[in-house]
């Protein structure tokens, strides 16, 4: 997956595309010439009602299922790069329900999301012991300003990720998928389960990320985060999109009004 142009500074380009996605569950056709795209530093929403194929849609994104259809990364065609890689080159995605090691502390969980994309030299390690000693000191500094920038205090980051509220547990799912290295993220309702400050917290954050420079794709169903927050968004209904452009354009959108906000009224 290389490319002889630097992607990052390439603006005019989407960072992740997906062309023509369709899946299919034996007789059941969960996804159907699903079209999208972000660019760096953009918000992408998705919305629908349940069962619509909005998470169907970003583990085909992901390369999590078969599905025909093309993905393209700064304009690199990934369709058949295995999903772990894809993590590695910086695709990453959270999912709704938390996904932890869940015998690791906050801070063990984010250092080893960002030794995702960092190797060490095994003759380093054993000949040269402090170079190893240096390199876990730097990470673990690293993964603590990871976790204060999205909001996990450092009271937290040695308890394990059980132990937090289930607030503090939906940043810290942010906070590894976006680890250094991620160009895309793929988050997967967010805010399920969050109200008050800790929504106010995470549209926040997600400003936050859309300015550093990453593309984000939201599956929500909290209108109001995804209206506030996102550039443009998509609504997927039985498989299909049925609409997309900016927020404004989809709120008033009659499809929409009756397949998804109408019902949610």
């Amino acid at each position: 997956m290389s490319s002889n142009t630097d992607p990052a500074r390439d603006l005019t380009r989407p960072r992740l595309a997906v062309e023509r996605l369709s899946v299919r569950f034996g007789g059941f056709q969960a996804l159907k010439d699903v079209s999208w795209s972000v660019r760096a530093g953009g918000i992408l929403g998705i919305i629908g009602p349940n069962g619509a194929g909005k998470s169907t849609c970003f583990l085909a994104a992901a390369n999590m299922v078969p599905h025909t259809g093309r993905l393209l990364l700064d304009g690199i065609d990934v369709t058949d790069v295995p999903a772990h890689r894809l993590s590695r080159a910086g695709l990453r995605r959270t999912f709704q329900h938390n996904a932890f090691f869940a015998g690791m502390t906050v801070a063990e969980n984010m250092a080893g999301a960002l030794l995702q994309t960092r190797s060490a030299s095994l003759a380093g390690s054993v000949f040269l012991p402090w170079l190893e000693v240096r390199r876990r000191r730097e990470i673990e500094a690293e993964a603590r300003r990871q976790l204060l920038r999205y909001g996990v205090p450092e009271a937290l980051h040695h308890r394990l990720p059980g132990e937090l509220s289930f607030g503090t547990q939906r940043m810290l799912s942010v906070a590894l998928a976006a680890a250094p290295g991620a160009r895309v993220v793929l988050l997967d309702e967010p805010a399920a389960g969050l109200g008050g400050a800790d929504m106010t917290a995470l549209g926040e954050v997600l400003v936050r990320m859309r300015g550093e420079g990453l593309a984000v794709v939201l599956i929500e169903h909290h209108m109001d985060l995804v209206m506030a927050v996102a550039d443009e968004v998509v609504v997927i209904d039985l498989g299909e999109v049925i609409a997309a452009g900016a927020p404004a354009e989809v709120q008033a959108h009659p499809r929409v009004r009756e397949a998804y906000l109408g019902k949610a009224a």
